[in-house]
C-alpha cells in the first residue's frame, strides 16, 4: 500500500490532464464573452442599416387587381 501511495505522489499525468481542462475552460470562456460581445455589436449595426434601408425606401406600389 505504500509503494501504491508514492507512486501517486510521483505520477503527473492527472495534473496535467486537469491543466488542459482548465486551459480549455479558460479559453471556452473567452470565446463566448468575446462572441457575445460581438452578437450585441453585429445587432446594433444591423437595425440601423434596417432603418436606413427602411427610411429611405420607396413607397410600394399597390398590387394590381385580379
Amino acid at each position: 500500500m505504500l509503494k501504491f501511495m508514492k507512486s501517486l505522489t510521483r505520477n503527473e499525468e492527472g495534473a496535467t490532464a486537469i491543466e488542459y481542462g482548465l486551459i480549455a475552460a479558460l479559453v471556452a470562456i473567452a470565446l463566448i464573452t468575446a462572441l457575445g460581445a460581438l452578437g450585441t455589436s453585429l445587432d446594433g449595426m444591423f437595425t440601423g442599416v434596417s432603418d436606413t434601408l427602411d427610411a429611405n425606401a420607396p413607397a410600394a406600389a399597390p398590387a394590381p387587381a385580379p
